[in-house]
């Protein structure tokens, strides 16, 4: 086979971790497997794909460089694949944390939700931003966090303006800042998100002449590849929702549901009937439920959002038994301003690791190429293998057991984004 150019080798890696060479989705005993390679290197061709892997010399031996190659020395470091986000609420303008400050005072989420805080309280304060174009800095802001973070990929839900032109807008506005920004988005429109206050007490009329005709100019336009709706008591109830990704679906956008979050309103259920892609949320799920093994039985992922069940003080979804199960298992941050207001993916893996009891293995995978397949992008992102893009995390750590046990950071040393170096926080040397 001849030999290809290399744009850029990184070499001098500690130890590279990749998720199993399985076909994705990874479920059952393949999701605690992992490739483990002491010693590597990364070879980047001219279009961002990864050229060869491994053994440094193998990858040496494989490639041809020139004067042009540039060289990044890891140091030592920890190679993962970048993390892929496969669950994010990017587009809001202003904060929530007087809510904060009322939760620890004692109120609950639907609490605060009902008193017209929660989801509406965003509401206001994005519309006016959208229209006045001033919300733009802040959601580049939001997806500059996730990528120092080491986040390469993510999905990016609407939600927080919830009419037709501004439920549009945010998914234009995300996708023309996404052109020059190096993380690669996938956009979802989450027009069914919460009722609005001009349409209190009708859900229905709000499904009907709000959400349903934004999935069809959003699925005709190319504004989303998905729609989501939130699953839930105050929110909207499983007919609502039915009919709601019945009509996504039908325009050719992929199903997703936020479900089981604070109750069970059918949304397992409805998520296998309309062949939804996932279902996140899951901590009202039980261990012993029957519904865990239905879903674990499918073709539905279950994201889980661990952040979300810190912040709110909620129970962590059942992710060991789902895993157990044979259940399709990926990670997301559901980075929002109101109940999970954080990008930090490492922090969903020690999240997931001590919540919802998964492996270091388990939880990496979850995070990277099962996200991607959850984003339909698993032949592209979320491992470090030939053909796959060049999205490598270097972490100042000596094994992939640091990754959780780290908490908070951990110790990202150089991002790279299709061969690109993007971040550097520890201040690498090539």
């Amino acid at each position: 086979m001849q030999q290809q150019r290399a744009s850029i080798v990184i070499h001098g890696i500690g130890t590279l971790v990749t998720p199993a060479r399985v076909p994705a989705p990874i479920r059952g005993a393949d999701l605690r497997q992992v490739v483990e390679i002491p010693g590597a290197a990364i070879a980047i061709g001219d279009d961002g794909s990864i050229l060869a892997s491994g053994v440094e010399a193998d990858v040496r031996a494989a490639i041809t460089t020139g004067e042009d190659t540039r060289f990044h020395d890891a140091r030592g470091a920890l190679a993962i694949p970048g993390f892929v986000d496969c669950h994010t609420h990017p587009v809001f303008a202003g904060d929530r944390a007087a809510e904060f400050e009322l939760r620890n005072q004692g109120a609950s989420y639907e609490e605060i939700h009902a008193a017209g805080g929660g989801i509406r309280a965003s509401v206001a304060k994005t519309r006016a931003a959208l229209d006045d174009g001033s919300i733009g800095p802040q959601v580049r802001k939001h997806l500059d966090w996730m990528l120092a973070a080491g986040t390469t990929t993510a999905e990016g839900k609407s939600g927080y303006a919830l009419t037709l032109h501004h439920e549009l807008e945010s998914l234009r506005m995300l996708g023309a800042i996404a052109e020059d920004h190096p993380i690669r988005i996938v956009r979802t429109l989450l027009a069914a998100h919460t009722v609005p206050v001009e349409f209190d007490g009708d859900p229905d009329g709000y499904i009907d002449q709000v959400a349903i005709p934004a999935v069809r100019e959003a699925a005709a336009t190319g504004l989303a590849s998905a729609a989501d709706v939130f699953l839930e008591r105050g929110s909207f109830d499983r007919t609502q929702a039915h009919r709601y990704l019945t009509a996504a679906r039908d325009a050719g956008l992929a199903a997703r549901l936020h479900g089981d979050q604070f109750s069970d309103q059918g949304g397992i259920e409805l998520a296998i009937e309309v062949g939804a892609r996932s279902i996140d949320h899951l901590e009202a799920l039980e261990p012993g439920d029957d519904r865990l093994r239905t879903l674990a039985a499918s073709d539905v992922a279950g994201v889980l959002l661990p952040l979300s069940s810190l912040f709110l003080g909620r129970p962590y979804a059942p992710g060991r038994v789902l895993a157990d199960a044979g259940a399709i298992v990926a990670l997301a941050s559901d980075f929002n301003p109101g109940s999970s207001y954080g990008e930090s993916m490492s922090v969903a893996i020690t999240l997931a690791c001590l919540g919802c009891k998964l492996t270091a293995a388990e939880a990496l995978t979850a995070a990277t190429i099962n996200a991607a397949w959850v984003l339909g992008l698993h032949d592209r992102v979320g491992r470090l293998d030939v053909g796959y893009r060049g999205d490598v995390v270097l972490l100042d750590q000596p094994a992939l057991a640091h990754l959780p046990y780290h908490v908070g950071t951990p110790g990202i040393q150089s991002v790279f984004v299709g061969g690109m170096l993007v971040g550097a926080p520890s201040g690498s040397h090539a």
